[in-house]
């Protein structure tokens, strides 16, 4: 069952780690392979949750891009090198590609082979020696052991084509001869005697018995063939090896993880049509073919917490989104496709999910009732927050029950953890919760913190307002912005780069806009904080 990826937005909060895996729960339950997965390091607040409720943290997830193992690549197309030219070219025709990897016993990519090689050795004036194994002559030549004494051979081949004396007067023999040969047993006897390595016999042809027995002492090697003299002399090449022509060097390979973007750039200056994939042990798996790129598996994800493109993961657009669950304002993300998209004006992601959980009639386990829960808290800052709905305090409470938690000293003691700001760089504390909006072509970041303690911020305001302009002028930001919430206070202290001043006391109604002016009642960047940014931008 293909597997789909369920998270939420990049700087993950708490609402959307508990939103990923509550709703990858009940997925599973609905027997859907789905899976959480988060998008950046969670915050110390989101830590404190998933410990408190001995939850695994999700599995990072880089990008959902397109990569060669989603398309229908040619996989386990190989061949071992010890094969014959022969089994190769049958093996290249019934895939109908004309290159073949060839690999050793273990897998491990070894070199290749085209068909352009095997034509070019063909029609090449040197088809003297042939080295190859017994297996591969008695394949190639659709023939029948006789005798067997070696099992390899590195020889030239002589066709017996003169007389049978003149054949004996000005052939040499010896043990580094293989002879194409039919009914001409003073040639035989002659091969035998003086050590050949093997006679290669045509038209099923008859040997005398005291042949056998010379052939026997001698230890010569005879097989048989159905083919005449002619066809047995133009077929026998292809018993050679493989690896006989196999190239080694500048053979250009894929690994299956590698992006489809990246593979097209790189073949852009190559001049082949079908590449050997290879997985990081250097083991290959098969042939990517440029054509299989029309026909790839799109990675399958599901949206939670967030619907902005800019907010997602990269790659999104290579992605097939299949659904999303979501409570702020709906952005500019489109799909090719009609979906699922649940969104509501309630305090939290998790309020909804506790919704389907609902319609679907899924109990809700403690664990994922505690995160469901959390998610609540962080987003309504306790209830504080104006995105609050009467809805979100009454599944907070019945999720409270399911938890086994007393909802206001946990929900305290888990905001508590996420606001301390101890050991926590300038950079980190101005993007552990960062947005990314446009708004009438303008580009505006806002950063939201809590904290119970606003010296932290404010002993060392000159170097967070230096970050947040240098910030503004190195990413082209018309607005940078921190909004540090005291949660006790219920208001938020604002920091912001010198060019946003102007747009930011219009968006507030405050005449004169300092560095870490105390906001009252300003705790939701949903429902306050962009809003009044988009009312002034708009004009």
């Amino acid at each position: 069952m293909e597997k789909i990826y369920i998270f939420g937005h990049k700087k993950p909060d708490t609402d959307s780690i508990a939103a990923s895996l509550s709703l990858s729960y009940l997925k599973r339950k609905l027997g859907i392979n789905a899976e959480a997965r988060c998008l950046g390091n969670i915050n110390k607040e989101t830590k404190y949750a998933l410990d408190y409720f001995n939850v695994e943290e999700p599995k990072y997830l880089n990008d959902v891009k397109l990569q060669v193992m989603d398309t229908n690549y040619v996989k386990d197309y190989y061949i071992n090198e010890n094969k014959s030219l022969y089994d190769g070219f049958n093996y290249m025709q019934e895939n109908n590609i004309g290159l073949l990897p060839l690999v050793d016993e273990e897998l491990n990519f070894k070199g290749l082979v085209t068909l352009k090689d095997m034509i070019k050795y063909q029609l090449s004036d040197d088809l003297s020696n042939l080295y190859t194994s017994y297996d591969n002559l008695l394949n190639t030549l659709n023939a029948k052991e006789i005798l067997r004494f070696d099992d390899e051979f590195d020889i030239n081949i002589i066709a017996a084509s003169y007389k049978n004396e003149t054949f004996v007067d000005s052939v040499t023999i010896d043990n580094t001869v293989g002879l194409i040969v039919g009914d001409r047993h003073r040639v035989i006897e002659y091969a035998i005697e003086n050590g050949a390595k093997i006679i290669i016999l045509t038209n099923n042809s008859y040997i005398k018995e005291e042949h056998l027995e010379l052939a026997k002492s001698k230890k010569v090697n005879i097989i048989k063939t159905d083919y005449d003299t002619f066809t047995t002399s133009r077929k026998i090449w292809f018993a050679n090896y493989l690896h006989n022509f196999k190239m080694e060097n500048n053979v250009v390979c894929f690994n299956e993880d590698e992006d489809i973007d990246e593979v097209i750039e790189k073949t852009k200056k190559l001049h082949y049509s079908n590449y050997p994939i290879l997985n990081k042990k250097g083991k290959c798996l098969g042939v990517f073919r440029l054509s299989d790129i029309n026909d790839a598996n799109k990675k399958k994800v599901i949206l939670v917490d967030h619907n902005e493109e800019t907010q997602s993961v990269d790659g999104l657009k290579e992605a097939e989104i299949l659904e999303i669950v979501d409570h702020h304002k709906i952005g500019t993300l489109g799909t090719s496709m009609p979906i699922n998209f649940r969104n509501m004006p309630v305090g939290s992601s998790n309020t909804i999910i506790y919704m389907l959980y609902k319609e679907n009639n899924i109990e809700i386990p403690t664990n994922i009732a505690g995160l469901m829960l959390s998610g609540i808290i962080s987003d309504t800052l306790l209830f504080r927050s104006p995105t609050t709905t009467e809805y979100d305090k009454q599944v907070a409470n019945t999720l409270s029950k399911i938890a086994k938690v007393d909802l206001d000293e946990y929900g305290m003691n888990m905001l508590k953890a996420g606001a301390s700001l101890n050991g926590v760089s300038k950079e980190d504390i101005l993007f552990t919760d960062f947005k990314n909006f446009t708004i009438d072509n303008k580009k505006v970041g806002i950063g939201q913190i809590t904290t119970f303690d606003i010296s932290e911020i404010e002993n060392e305001k000159d170097e967070y307002v230096k970050l947040i302009n240098h910030t503004a002028d190195v990413n082209e930001y018309a607005i940078v912005a921190l909004f540090v919430t005291d949660i006790i206070k219920n208001g938020s202290y604002i920091y912001y780069n010198d060019q946003a001043k102007e747009t930011l006391q219009l968006a507030f109604g405050i005449d004169n806009l300092e560095q870490g002016t105390y906001i009252d009642g300003c705790v939701s960047r949903k429902k306050q904080i962009i809003p009044n940014i988009m009312n002034i931008l708009d004009k």
